[in-house]
C-alpha cells in the first residue's frame, strides 16, 4: 500500500526502510509461518508512512493496520509508540516502524 522504493526515488523523495523479518515475529514462528517481511517506507524529514510492502502467508491479515496508518498520515514513532498485543502478526509492523525509525527493535 502506497508509494514504492522507486515511486519514491522518482519523485526525489529521501526516505527511510525499517524492514522485519517474520522469523522474529513470535507468533508467526509458533504458527510455522515465518517466512516473508513487514517493510515500511518513511519520508527522512517527517517520519511519515509513505509505503508499506508485506510479504507473507498472512499479509492480508496486517495491511489493514498499514491502509489505517496511512490514512491518518501516522508517522513511525506513532506507530512505535502505540501498544501491540502480544503474541501478534501485527507486532512485526511495529518491529518494522521502530527499524525505519530509530534503527532498534525488541525482537532482533
Amino acid at each position: 500500500v502506497g508509494k514504492t522504493e522507486e515511486e519514491l526515488k522518482a519523485a526525489g523523495i529521501e526516505y527511510k526502510v525499517g524492514k522485519f523479518t517474520m522469523m522474529a515475529n513470535s507468533r508467526a514462528r509458533a504458527t510455522f509461518d515465518d517466512q516473508g517481511f513487514v517493510k515500511i517506507l518513511a519520508d527522512k524529514k517527517t517520519d511519515e508512512i509513505l509505503g508499506v510492502h508485506i510479504l507473507g502467508d498472512n499479509a492480508g491479515e496486517m495491511i489493514s493496520i498499514a491502509q489505517l496508518a496511512m490514512s491518518y498520515r501516522s508517522t513511525c514513532e506513532d506507530i512505535v509508540r502505540t501498544v501491540f498485543p502480544h503474541p501478534t502478526l501485527g507486532e512485526a509492523f511495529k518491529e518494522a516502524c521502530s527499524l525505519a525509525w530509530e534503527n532498534k527493535t525488541i525482537n532482533m
